[in-house]
């Protein structure tokens, strides 16, 4: 990985959360939620730095349309990540996973790298109309700034063995803790094959320009993780957004 990449993650690894570094010199960001008078539907009105969740056309999540997504023959998704000591935290809206420098994906001609990853239940994205029961959001960050987001979706099956040390200890907010070995390339599914659309972040500000790649293959999860996450977390996903006019594409 090249110094300034290496230089640009480390600056912002543990600033993000959701991918988001909104900190404005009138002080904190003002509060949101999932439901009630901070609810997503009221997210522009909270501050005026979101106001691209109302304003933005091309905001996230989407519901994916199997029938209309257009085939391309698109990059692979080369990802290089590596072991090391990762923090689990408890920001107050998702339990976020915060890895050391060193991670990488690259697609085609672009590099960007590993910061956090992050989960909603259920499943922002939707395939065809339906929401997975969650889904786990990786945050990648390139030289220049932008961010590269990768969805695993997860369905319920059998207890996944790399996200245990993680669901059977889950953080209260305010009380990181930390895993002394941890490997993000075994939260990937064994294909890699992919949707790719320009979307948003999907929590304030909203900001566009990100760029998604939504995997096709899910991985399992068992009922009892996903509820151990759900006593922590009812529902902590935004509402699909218009596509407007956008073209998702699959690999082939």
């Amino acid at each position: 990985m090249n110094k300034k990449l290496i230089a640009a993650m480390t600056c912002t690894a543990f600033a993000l959360s959701f991918g988001i570094a909104n900190a404005s010199d009138k002080g904190a960001p003002a509060h949101w939620s999932y439901d009630g008078k901070t609810a997503p539907a009221k997210w522009a009105e909270l501050d005026e730095a979101n106001s691209a969740c109302k304003i933005s056309k091309e905001q996230s999540p989407i519901d994916i349309v199997k029938s209309k997504v257009t085939k391309a023959a698109l990059p692979a998704l080369d990802f290089s990540y590596k072991s090391g000591t990762a923090e689990v935290v408890n920001n107050g809206h998702t339990i976020q996973i915060n890895l050391p420098a060193g991670s990488s994906l690259k697609v085609g001609n672009d590099e960007a790298a590993l910061l956090q990853f992050h989960f909603h239940t259920p499943s922002e994205e939707k395939i065809d109309g339906v929401n997975y029961p969650m889904v786990a959001h990786f945050v990648h960050k390139n030289a220049d700034g932008k961010l590269f987001v990768v969805a695993v979706l997860f369905k319920a099956g059998k207890e996944n063995a790399t996200l245990a040390p993680i669901f059977s200890a889950l953080p209260a907010e305010g009380t990181p803790t930390s895993l002394a070995s941890f490997d993000p390339s075994k939260v990937l599914p064994g294909k890699l094959a992919y949707y790719k659309f320009m979307g948003s972040l999907t929590t304030p500000p909203c900001s566009d320009g990100v760029r998604w790649h939504v995997l096709k293959q899910p991985v399992e999860i068992s009922k009892a993780q996903i509820a151990a996450f759900k006593k922590m977390y009812k529902m902590n996903a935004r509402p699909v957004q218009p596509l407007n006019g956008r073209v998702v594409e699959v690999s082939e």
